[in-house]
């Protein structure tokens, strides 16, 4: 169901019914435009909200060197798979290695200096013994000291111990390993990206189940929610699709440049800040890490439903009685009753079960239309200066009520009509009519007028 036209044509009406007042009844002039059943039923039709998104592995890791040490020899390259515990790099412990002889050595003379403090304690207390009561105070405080020194000497052994295990622990992991089966994605030897930003030396994409990561801009990103339900969309074939659940929107870290793969066509050149969010999948089978897709709200649009199922604006009533504005064989516009079947809530649409075929043509209602006016195929046909357009009042009675807000996402402000899209897919939140124009629809047979 093409929504979006539906909204550029009551938009057209509306401006050039609050533009101009004028004369009611009917006349040769009017004509009124018609659309097949067969295109706005098709089930690729439409608008819909897209983000641009990329398949990542549900897990990241990201190995950063010790700056304080260099890199003897790195054991893998970009590409290669790696498990568990296999070796990555390894520092140079050679400038380790000499440090922890010489605090061994440091260690052996600190011994030394208690085994002789106490030798001159031992000395003095000897002498203490056979001196003059007035001297024995001064060997008294000579032993303190010695023994002071000896308690220092101990704290500064403990301390080199410490200092020597951690060299030792330094040398036994001087190889660093894997914590995770993976992919190796990027070795940054020099510690720095392209922006002059600090970056991981190694990082690790966990092989295993995917995620989809997207990009959604600050302008947009009060639109999706954790929990909401989405179509994941192959750039390359749009029959293509997976479904998942946003599992975080992740609004505390921006993302303020387009050097990532996500490129939106409505890009200036300037930054602009971007939230990203996640996607748990329920199925990756068909993806490939790295794939850049699109994403979807999970609006109904994948359902496909048999019969005729239509926009419930294309549906007036009299009284009880359901009607649609139809063109008939001589391209003339008559009231047909139609028999309702289900009613869609989610997209607003009705299963009509009878008196209407997918051949037909239809207009939308509008105030005025009377059965017998001109149908045409071409909107261009139309002369919005015929009395038909020019009615009294503002032609409010025919609108949505829903603030200004065509069905399909449309806006209508202050007169001027947002036209219809060329299928330019715009990325990053921006509407996107991904199914372009109707081709190849058959136009009603033009008959002679009796």
């Amino acid at each position: 169901m093409n929504k979006k036209k539906v909204g550029v044509i009551m938009a057209v009406i509306v401006v050039m019914a609050t533009a101009m007042g004028g004369c009611t009844g009917e006349s040769s002039a009017d004509k009124v435009y018609v659309e097949s059943v067969a295109s706005l039923v098709s089930g690729n039709s439409g608008v819909q909200n897209r983000y641009s998104g990329v398949v990542e592995p549900q897990e990241v890791w990201e190995v950063n060197k010790n700056v304080e040490k260099s890199v003897k020899e790195i054991f893998v390259a970009e590409g290669d798979e790696v498990e568990e515990g296999t070796p990555l790099f390894e520092y140079d412990t050679d400038t380790l290695k000499g440090e922890l002889a010489q605090a061994a050595l440091d260690l052996e003379g600190m011994r030394n200096e208690i085994t002789n403090y106490q030798g001159q304690i031992k000395q003095l207390n000897e002498e203490k013994s056979t001196a003059p009561e007035d001297e024995k105070f001064n060997y008294t405080v000579q032993v303190q000291s010695l023994q002071n020194s000896i308690k220092q000497t101990e704290y500064n052994i403990e301390s080199k111990k410490i200092e020597m295990e951690k060299k030792q622990e330094a040398i036994d992991n001087a190889t660093v390993t894997s914590q995770m089966a993976g992919v190796v994605k990027t070795i940054n030897e020099s510690g720095m990206d392209e922006m002059g930003n600090t970056a991981a030396f190694i990082t690790i994409l966990a092989t295993g189940d995917y995620r989809v990561k997207g990009l959604v801009s600050e302008q947009s990103v009060w639109s999706i929610q954790e929990g909401q339900t989405v179509i994941i969309r192959s750039r390359i074939d749009e029959e293509q699709t997976w479904s998942g659940t946003i599992s975080r929107v992740d609004t505390e870290n921006q993302e303020t440049n387009n050097n990532n793969g996500y490129i939106s066509s409505s890009d200036s050149g300037q930054s602009a800040s971007k939230y990203p969010f996640y996607i748990n999948l329920d199925s990756t089978d068909g993806l490939i890490l790295g794939q850049h897709v699109y994403i979807e709200m999970d609006e109904g649009q994948s359902t496909v439903k048999e019969g005729i199922w239509l926009f419930e604006g294309y549906i007036g009533m009299d009284e009880d009685d359901p009607y649609i504005w139809v063109a008939n064989k001589r391209n003339r516009l008559e009231k047909r009753k139609v028999e309702l079947g289900e009613y869609d809530e989610d997209l607003g649409e009705y299963e009509i079960k009878s008196g209407l075929s997918e051949e037909d043509y239809i207009a939308y209602p509008m105030p005025g239309l009377y059965e017998g006016v001109t149908t045409v195929t071409d909107a261009e046909e139309v002369d919005y200066s015929s009395p038909l357009y020019n009615q009294e009042g503002s032609m409010e009675e025919g609108m949505p009520d829903d603030g200004g807000m065509i069905d399909d996402g449309g806006m209508i402000d202050e007169g001027n009509v947002i036209p219809e899209g060329d299928g330019e897919v715009l990325e990053d939140g921006e509407m996107v009519d991904y199914t372009g124009e109707d081709e190849g629809a058959e136009e009603p047979v033009e008959e002679p007028e009796e």
